[in-house]
């Protein structure tokens, strides 16, 4: 066992003696030690209940014979460091969960793991890190947050975020926007819509380190505790069975990902989380693979924030392995790969039919391809992701005039101030990943817009991200970003921008000639960075790449 680098021989009679302080037992130390990687945190609602979460994953490694030892992450909750600096650090914390998880299962060695995400760059940051260790693993979340109601309507976060837009532009009243504030997030869980979280734990269960269930089981339900008690059990026979991480994350199971993706119009953020985990698996994802399933894979749920049904709901139905089998219908699945409880067929086959409204039948698809598109063009010679299946017909194709901020502060200041009008694209730029540096996501400028009536008329591109809470004409990721003189750094105001999201191109309509000047005379506006943002803009790379470090990529050559 790996464990005995720290308990075995008569060497490690000081370590036993440290783990005697503990309360362990000899006879405790003759079995398996097993980690248990819980993202507990006070600030995070979708965390409220992870406490029990994590006893209930004990218990079950305790019925099974092992012995385990709880620790916690770092996590940051993009909702509260939503339109501010903390938003900076967000999807910084991934690369910094790795590394930290790293760091405890190498200095004490354990013989398996169970880790415990919720929120959105916890789950990516613990894949990657499971990678990393190819420890016997398995991935139990805390599940998604019931949604929420006000005047008989059903509500999410993206409502809560598109009421600052409505009331800005006079359409709501104070009073209304505090007992919005009051309905919106009911509970604890991971907020219910298909946002980043929910779409990074259901597909954790596409890709097989997760039990049916993982993704869609909600946070309140005792279904929940008895699902995290399973997987502590399950974890050992992992053990047993010496199954491990990269035995399962195959560049099969990733297409079984991403086709999931697709098919349910996951947040735009999996792209980038997809991609750097690959990178850590060691069969990297690039962009115009991940179109090309795109292209082929019909979109057959359609969640909040793109309609009033809710991850809840889609749970009821049978969840992600109802939707699996009617992808697999179509043979879009492959069914012959490694999870953490039998084969991706075996799970399948034991899943209900899908019912044909929440999930819809193949011949009846909400859109003929997936959920996510990949554009390119001169505007994005790398590639820029938009978020297809949340936006309305009529911005499908849009062209327009420029409206450019070096900023989301600024931009956001435009818009509430009545400063954008129908047909204009929003550029905003230096928000990439080293331009932020960070790569923020831009829910404010994207709800405001859709809050003061806009969502129908006014496209945004940057070179920033997008909260999976995002709807409308927002393309994001674009790459090469403005900080590394990507072509979005010379846009202009009143330059058209074109966007077919259907033909998979962003131009900006602007001679060759022009541009080269333009970049004769453009300079990258100058920064005081300080600490791990510092240390993060001279590592990160592009967003086309998943914004992982540059040594990931250099060890792959």
């Amino acid at each position: 066992m790996r464990s005995d680098l720290m308990k075995e021989g008569p060497s490690r009679a000081p370590h036993r003696s440290l783990l005697k302080a503990l309360g362990i037992t000899d006879a405790e130390m003759e079995r398996p030690f097993v980690a248990v990687v819980s993202s507990k945190s006070d600030y995070i609602p979708g965390h409220m209940h992870l406490d029990s979460v994590t006893k209930a994953v004990e218990a079950g490694i305790r019925n099974a014979g092992g012995v385990p030892f709880t620790f916690n992450t770092i996590g940051v909750c993009d909702g509260l460091s939503m339109n501010h600096k903390g938003m900076k650090y967000s999807l910084c914390s991934r690369e910094l969960i790795a590394d930290s998880i790293e760091v405890m299962l190498t200095a004490h060695p354990v013989d398996a793991v169970v880790f415990i995400p919720n929120c959105d760059k916890i789950v990516p940051g613990m894949l990657m890190a499971a990678c990393r260790m190819n420890l016997p693993s398995i991935f139990v979340s805390g599940g998604p947050m019931m949604p929420g109601s006000h005047s008989g309507t059903r509500m999410g976060l993206s409502e809560m975020f598109e009421a600052v837009g409505s009331y800005a532009a006079g359409k709501i009243d104070a009073c209304e926007l505090h007992e919005l504030e009051e309905a919106a997030c009911p509970g604890c869980g991971s907020c219910s819509g298909m946002y980043t979280a929910n779409s990074m734990n259901c597909l954790t269960e596409v890709i097989g380190m997760a039990l049916p269930g993982n993704g869609t089981i909600p946070a309140v339900q005792s279904a929940r505790l008895r699902l995290a008690k399973e997987s502590g059990e399950r974890v050992m026979e992992l053990l047993k069975e010496n199954i491990r991480p990269l035995d399962i994350l195959t560049p099969q199971a990733f297409e079984n990902a991403l086709r999931a993706d697709m098919a349910i119009g996951c947040s735009s953020n999996t792209v980038l989380h997809v991609t750097a985990i690959s990178h850590a698996a060691g069969c990297p994802i690039n962009l115009r693979q991940i179109d090309d399933i795109g292209r082929e894979t019909p979109q057959i749920c359609k969640l909040n924030p793109a309609s009033q049904v809710f991850i809840t709901d889609l749970n009821e139905v049978g969840g992600i392995q109802s939707m699996l089998k009617e992808l697999d219908k179509g043979g879009l699945i492959h069914r012959d790969l490694l999870t953490v409880n039998g084969t991706v067929g075996e799970r399948i086959d034991a899943a209900r039919q899908a019912d044909g409204e929440i999930i819809r039948h193949l011949d009846n698809p909400f859109r003929q391809d997936g959920g996510i598109a990949i554009l390119f063009g001169n505007l994005a010679e790398d590639g820029a992701v938009v978020k297809q299946g949340a936006v309305k017909p009529s911005m499908m194709v849009h062209s327009g005039p420029a409206r450019v901020f070096d900023s989301e502060e600024d931009a956001n200041e435009a818009i509430l101030g009545g400063k954008i009008h129908a047909g204009d694209v929003v550029v905003i730029r230096y928000e990439g990943p080293k331009g932020g540096p960070g790569m923020r996501e831009m829910l404010s400028p994207t709800a405001n817009i859709a809050g003061m009536g806009l969502d129908e008329s006014v496209a945004l591109i940057t070179d920033g991200r997008f909260s999976g809470a995002t709807r409308g004409a927002s393309i994001g990721h674009v790459s090469p970003e403005a900080a590394v003189g990507g072509v979005i750094a010379l846009v202009e105001d009143g330059d058209l921008v074109e966007i077919d999201i259907p033909a998979r191109r962003l131009e900006l309509k602007v001679d060759a000639e022009t541009l080269r000047e333009r970049r004769a005379r453009w300079k990258a506006p100058e920064r005081h960075l300080t600490g791990y943002a510092r240390r993060y803009a001279q590592h990160v790379t592009s967003g086309s790449t998943g914004a992982v470090f540059d040594d990931m990529l250099e060890s792959e050559n």
